[in-house]
């Protein structure tokens, strides 16, 4: 392979830095052994002696597999990513990461995103990279490589997947996840037949990418481009489309640039204000309540204090402007045509940090004022909201959730947000799904369904299993939503008067362990309170009968995790992960 003598692209803004030092060059630059091992197995791959003169060495972290169907076409992105660090006078390096595919892991990924976070961390620091693409996409790959490349701290890219080419069921739009959970409903009813929702299997997921609803996947890509990590229009560019070939190239040479500078490091760009931002255009777009596990965990990486509280209070004014599923309508391919990310940034400016910089040097301030609305039925302004401000994720205190709970206002009953009801109860998810195909359960419309023992700890790994399928009875009888409460989550295409990740959890000795059948459950979203009406008294007493369920010891990953993942409120990260550890060049090992 050759290397063309190139210069860097142009840059949009200068970085206030002069040239750094390549790390790579600790590698390559050494004339004794280290050196010697390092280049000449490298030039067995083929590598000319052009590739270690000094170029910026810019590791692509691809996340693709064969079990990752949403992450299936990365392959490609990182060739384009490959061309354009080529371009720029670089050497590319891709290499493989741990990949989390929603649709086939088992007990949840979330169980394995701290682990993903590791790897990304540890193959980063322990190689001669100067700069990092991260090649993203489902649910948990994304968050899972800023966490690993946050606490390594280098300069760093995100090219995220895209969401794929809309469902089609008999000549209707259908979206991922959202209209699974109606299809799936409407069989336990009786209203849909089975060959029609194998009819609706066949076309709802029709070419690789991510899910192209507003769940966790399109959240973090907005999020991600918000954040400044992303180059604009990257969150809703088509997985299929060229512009997503396009956008990764100049990628890669942006990468690049950022190696040479030495900046922006990924702590230069995820400021407090930056993270402000996040949680406000989170609103704006309906987004994921997965989002504030996320946010809250890569906040914690690199040091900047960011907590629930924050998360809601930065949300109360901001009205919800993209009407897509499931909050609203549409879905993320007209999100592309109406304008993406950048567009909504500049209806949403007045309520933004204009300052914080992004990995080309441009202000966010600078980036929304070229962004335009093209479809205005899709991103909508402030003053013509979808919904009215404070209708995004809300978080919730009371003596059920003294650390928090999560609440998705926009997809849930606007009537059952203030709600009064009897306690139904289960100890686990499996008894629960059992008891809701029950004609004789105990249960009317308003009582206050609760399934524990599904957090960090006790399940283990918090799987998405928060929106419960209404019990069968109420469902034939027309109930279609019902307040829901669980130490859980639930995909961000769910929809429901669902209360989420409640903390602590049961397992770990929280609240929700102690509620009994029949107890009176008070939820009160506008007041932001969650309460079981248990006195003190009565709440220690029934404490001092409680033992924890037996831990779930299979050894393993499974093991460490549970031994050190933290509650909800604090991300789930690993207590030993949060923090920064930088990007000091290791001991050479000769």
């Amino acid at each position: 392979m050759t290397f063309p003598n190139a210069q860097s692209p142009p840059q949009h803004h200068s970085h206030p830095h002069p040239v750094a030092p390549l790390r790579s060059q600790a590698w390559f630059a050494d004339r004794g052994k280290n050196g010697f091992i390092a280049r000449s197995h490298l030039r067995a791959t083929g590598l000319s002696s052009e590739a270690f003169d000094g170029r910026p060495v810019v590791g692509i972290a691809n996340s693709w597999s064969d079990l990752t169907p949403c992450n299936a076409h990365l392959r490609d992105i990182a060739e384009a990513v490959r061309r354009g660090v080529l371009a720029a006078g670089g050497l590319p390096m891709e290499f493989p990461t741990m990949s989390l595919g929603e649709p086939l892991m088992r007990p949840s990924t979330m169980l394995y995103r701290n682990l993903m976070s590791m790897d990304v961390e540890e193959t980063l620091r322990a190689n001669p990279i100067d700069a990092v693409v991260l090649l993203g996409g489902c649910d948990k790959t994304t968050p899972a490589q800023l966490m690993g490349a946050a606490s390594v701290d280098l300069p760093t890219v995100v090219v995220t997947g895209g969401p794929m080419v809309s469902g089609s069921f008999r000549g209707c739009p259908i979206g991922s996840g959202t209209d699974l959970w109606h299809f799936s409903e409407e069989v336990r009813a009786g209203r849909m037949t089975s060959a029609a929702f194998d009819e609706a299997e066949a076309g709802i997921h029709r070419s690789p990418g991510h899910c192209m609803t507003m769940g966790t996947a399109s959240t973090m890509a907005c999020l991600t481009e918000a954040l400044g990590l992303q180059l604009p229009g990257g969150a809703a560019y088509q997985a299929v489309g060229s512009s997503r070939r396009r956008i990764a190239e100049r990628s890669g040479q942006l990468a690049v640039q950022m190696a040479r500078a030495g900046a922006p490091r990924i702590s230069e760009v995820l400021t407090r204000d930056a993270f402000e931002n996040a949680a406000r255009v989170n609103a704006a777009i309906g987004g994921s309540t997965n989002a504030a596990l996320h946010l809250l965990a890569l906040a914690g990486r690199v040091d900047v204090g960011f907590s629930l509280s924050d998360l809601d209070r930065l949300a109360r004014d901001v009205p919800l402007l993209v009407d897509l599923k499931p909050s609203g309508t549409y879905l993320m391919a007209e999100f592309e045509e109406a304008g993406g990310v950048p567009a909504l940034l500049h209806e949403l400016l007045p309520l933004l940090h204009t300052e914080p910089i992004s990995v080309d040097g441009r202000t966010l301030g600078a980036l929304a004022q070229l962004g335009q609305t093209h479809r205005r039925e899709i991103i909508r302004s402030l003053d013509d909201p979808v919904m009215p401000a404070d209708t995004g994720t809300a978080v919730l205190h009371g003596n059920l959730c003294p650390q928090g709970a999560v609440i998705k206002q926009s997809a849930a009953d606007p009537a059952l947000l203030t709600h009064r009801g009897r306690a139904v109860v289960f100890d686990d998810v499996d008894a629960y799904l059992r008891a809701a195909e029950d004609p004789d359960l105990d249960v009317d419309a308003d009582s206050v369904l609760i399934v524990r023992n599904c957090g960090p700890r006790g399940y283990p790994g918090m799987p998405e299993i928060g929106n419960l399928p209404i019990p069968l009875r109420l469902l034939k009888a027309g109930v279609t939503d019902m307040v829901r409460i669980s130490d859980a989550r639930m995909s961000g295409t769910s929809f429901g008067t669902v209360v989420l990740h409640v903390a602590p959890e049961a397992a770990a000795g929280g609240p929700l362990a102690l509620i009994h059948d029949g107890d009176t459950v008070v939820l009160d979203v506008p007041a932001r309170r969650l309460d079981v009406e248990i006195d003190d008294d009565e709440l220690e007493r029934r404490r001092a009968e409680w033992s924890p369920p037996p831990p779930a010891h299979v050894g393993g990953w499974t093991d460490l995790y549970v031994e050190h993942v933290l509650q909800a409120d604090q991300g789930a990260d690993l207590d030993f992960l949060v923090g920064t550890r930088g990007h000091d060049v290791p001991r050479a090992p000769f």
